[in-house]
C-alpha cells in the first residue's frame, strides 16, 4: 500500500517512518535477457539456463544491477509525493548483493523512509531499502537510495 504525502512539508513528517512493502514482482528470464541486451553483460550464468545448471547456483541468475534497478517501481509502490515539480534519483550510500535472485523467483521491497534533508530548492531523502527474495533466507539486495524532490 502507498503511502501518500502533499509537498514537501508533508514529506518531512514522515521522516523516520516505516513504509511498508511494496507487491512481489516476478524476475523472468526474459527480464534478465533484456537487461543483459541493454547492459552488454552476456555472462553465462544470466543468459544460459543450461549451463547455469551446472553452475554456482544451479540456475540462471539475475544480474545484480538488474536487482537494484528494480528498487524504483519497487519504491514507487510505497511513496507517491504530489505537489513537487521534478522528483530524480541521486544516488546511492551503500548496496550490498547477499543473496543472488533465481530467474523466476520472485522480489518485494521494504522500505524505510530514514531522514528527509533540505537541499537547495527541495529536500532530499535517504531510504532503507531491502530486497527480499520469496521463500529466501537471505534479501536479494540491501540499499540506502537517495531522491531528491524540488519544489
Amino acid at each position: 500500500m502507498s503511502v501518500t504525502v502533499n509537498g514537501i512539508d508533508e514529506l518531512k513528517k514522515l521522516a523516520g517512518s516505516d513504509l511498508g512493502t511494496s507487491d512481489w514482482i516476478e524476475v523472468t528470464q526474459q527480464r534478465i535477457d533484456t537487461f543483459a541486451d541493454a547492459t552488454g553483460d552476456h555472462q553465462w550464468i544470466h543468459v544460459d539456463p543450461e549451463r547455469a545448471k551446472e553452475g554456482p547456483f544451479g540456475a540462471p541468475i539475475a544480474h545484480g544491477y538488474l536487482t537494484l534497478s528494480l528498487f524504483i517501481p519497487l519504491f514507487t509502490e510505497l511513496l507517491d509525493v504530489q505537489g513537487v515539480t521534478t522528483k530524480v534519483n541521486y544516488g546511492l550510500n551503500k548496496v550490498r548483493f547477499p543473496s543472488p535472485v533465481k530467474a523466476g523467483s520472485r522480489i518485494r521491497l521494504v522500505g524505510r523512509l530514514a531522514g528527509v534533508e533540505d537541499v537547495p530548492g527541495g529536500v532530499q531523502i535517504t531510504v532503507d531499502g531491502t530486497i527480499e527474495i520469496e521463500g529466501g533466507t537471505k534479501p536479494a539486495a540491501v540499499l540506502q537510495s537517495l531522491s531528491r524532490f524540488y519544489a
